[in-house]
């Protein structure tokens, strides 16, 4: 009976995480490029200014015409605008389409104890509960109560965000399951 009860409140916390993670979503501002994602760049009615581009890892793609471009961390409408601009010298009304194609740049890395530790390309918000479940769950060692987001600031230093899972599995301090970002690492010590 009582991992009935606690099968069940799992399934709970899951459709609570669910939801939460549908009206983020709706709420979140335009997907961010970054480094190794695909972009898909066309420029109406001129044939050789069509390409598919990989963003390298200093975030900047080069683009016909306009040379380097600094995309990473920047929305595909801010691009857009960009290549309009830069284009703008050479094309008169230059109307630009910029697609991100393949996400491979928007990676969450789930290390320690987990059944199956590694990156994982997200395409859609994940919270620190789903990425464990991407990771296979937790190995029966692990100190649920100690585990870390580490995010790195503006500044290029990893902040510490604790993740206290006993507070979760109870319905409590439901805040700190929070919607990860590309480059996060969760550490399951």
């Amino acid at each position: 009976m009582l991992s009935k009860v606690k099968s069940l409140r799992l399934l709970a916390l899951l459709f609570f995480s669910l939801l939460i993670t549908d009206v983020y979503a709706k709420q979140s501002e335009s997907y961010l490029v970054q480094p190794g994602d695909i972009l898909q760049i066309s420029v109406w009615k001129e044939a050789d200014l069509q390409l598919e581009a990989a963003v390298r890892p200093d975030g900047i793609l080069t683009f016909p015409l306009v040379g380097e471009v600094i995309v990473g961390d920047r929305s595909v409408e801010d691009i857009t605008k960009t290549l309009e601009e830069e284009l703008h010298r050479y094309i008169a009304d230059a109307v630009v389409t910029v697609a991100v194609s393949q996400t491979l740049g928007n990676k969450v890395f789930v290390i320690g104890q987990v059944n199956r530790p590694g990156e994982f390309v997200i395409n859609r918000p994940v919270d620190i509960l789903q990425a464990l479940t991407m990771a296979g769950g937790m190995t029966p060692f692990a100190k649920r109560d100690r585990i870390l987001v580490l995010r790195r600031g503006s500044d290029g230093k990893q902040e510490p965000i604790e993740f206290k899972y006993s507070n979760i599995e109870k319905g409590e301090k439901l805040e700190q399951n929070i919607i990860l970002k590309s480059g996060d690492t969760v550490l399951i010590p």
